[in-house]
């Protein structure tokens, strides 16, 4: 942690960065006041800040530099549990880029010497028009800290007698010497950003993968929900078509009373005529909610149909992975690494162990099977006592291969 009275403070400063700016600056002197907690910032509430320690020399030249993060809560006080030794990491950090004095000492996410606290760090961008060390380099110039400049003191300019010395030789020494500095640098600025773009990579990936799973979630989640609701309307339709059929056997009954009739011609007509144009409407009504309720059946099913065939939306992670033909890579005992192309994305998702198992030419309880055996090959033959054997064995390694009762027993239990 940054100490609030340590006797270079004023040589130390903390800039919080948003974006491509420095947002606010301060003496470690001060950073420290906040880590204690005597005093917060409203403004930064419930916020990760990205900060970094920025180590001066006497005439103000970046020395080293920390990138940490460090979480404000809702009062806007500093996270009480941080505690990132971000001046012992300055003191251990490698070479970085030459920001006027020199190599500086860099920690970030992708180069820190105490791999413990890399999760607390962050990587700088280095980027043209986006680039941080710059920023940081242009912030200190400007010295709004009103840090005092100390001027560092002429050497005298003695000349020394060398005998036998070739100047010629020697200058030309010299120019070798600082091309080779030059272009040691310029390497080690270009790990750094390699170093940076591959953990910016890594975090884009990890995000995408992310909101896949979000996705193809809530993709099943409706699907379900379509298929719950087109059972619950065939069912209904079922119904409905059970009582339209008792209707007409009631209907057909009462027509065969009547032809078979022994029945006063007036009275009896009359009745029977008022009863059939009643059934007729009911007849023609359940028709009609039948027809309507099949309609709806029909909509749900091209709603399903579609949900399942249907193209990705634009700017979607399924989007981008469809139209970039970027395919997932997953791994499983017995097969390695699979390399999943679009299509199969969700059928995968839904049950990655069917999937696997499939792709042995085995179904999913043999394949569990293996499994169990390839993470622990031991006997499995069941004792008198309700134990298990548990005499160690040579692992199969290949599914095909495997033979419950057999390859998972020892020589004494095979059967």
């Amino acid at each position: 942690m940054v100490s609030a009275g340590q006797t270079t403070a004023d040589y130390s400063a903390v800039l919080f960065i948003e974006g491509n700016q420095v947002a606010r600056e301060m003496r470690a002197s001060e950073f420290g006041a906040f880590l204690d907690g005597y005093v917060g910032l409203s403004d930064l509430a419930e916020t990760d800040v990205k900060a970094v320690l920025v180590d001066l020399s006497g005439d103000l030249l970046v020395r080293a530099l920390v990138f940490f993060r460090i979480w404000f809560d809702e009062e806007g006080r500093a996270d009480s549990s941080w505690s990132v030794p971000v001046e012992e990491l300055a003191s251990l950090g490698a070479k970085g880029p030459d920001m006027g004095g020199g190599a500086i000492r860099l920690v970030c996410r992708s180069q820190c010497p105490t791999p413990q606290y890399a999760s607390e760090l962050w990587d700088p961008d280095m980027s043209p028009g986006n680039n941080h060390f710059q920023i940081i380099r242009k912030a200190i110039n400007a010295n709004s800290l009103k840090f005092r400049r100390v001027q560092p003191a002429e050497e005298e300019n003695i000349p020394v007698l060398r005998a036998g010395t070739d100047e010629p030789v020697a200058a030309e020494e010299a120019r070798v010497g600082a091309n080779r500095a030059r272009v040691a640098q310029l390497i080690r600025e270009q790990r750094l950003r390699i170093k940076t773009l591959q953990s910016v990579h890594r975090d884009m990936l990890s995000e995408m993968q992310r909101e896949h799973r979000f996705e193809i979630k809530a993709l099943h989640n409706k699907a379900a929900d379509l298929e719950q609701k087109y059972e619950r309307q065939r069912i209904n339709n079922e119904q409905l078509k059970e009582r339209l059929s008792e209707r007409n056997q009631q209907y057909l009954a009462m027509q065969e009373q009547v032809a078979a009739g022994g029945i006063e011609k007036g009275r009896d007509d009359a009745n029977v005529n008022a009863e059939l144009v009643l059934l007729r409407e009911q007849l023609e009504r359940k028709q009609r909610e039948l027809k309507h309720r099949d309609e709806k059946v029909a909509v749900l099913e091209r709603e399903a149909h579609e949900l399942r065939h249907r193209e990705p939306l634009e700017n979607t992670v399924m989007g981008h992975l469809k139209a970039q033909s970027v395919f997932l890579v997953g791994y499983h005992p017995g097969i390695g690494h699979l390399t999943l192309p679009y299509d199969e994305i969700e059928t995968y998702f839904c049950n990655p162990t069917a999937f696997a198992a499939q792709r042995c030419d085995m179904n999913e309880p043999a394949y569990l099977q293996w499994l169990e055996h390839y993470e622990s090959p031991v006997c499995q033959h069941d004792l008198q006592n309700g134990d298990v054997c548990r005499e160690p064995l040579l692992r199969v390694s290949q599914p095909g291969e495997f033979r419950s009762g057999l390859t998972d027993r020892c020589d004494q239990h095979q059967r």
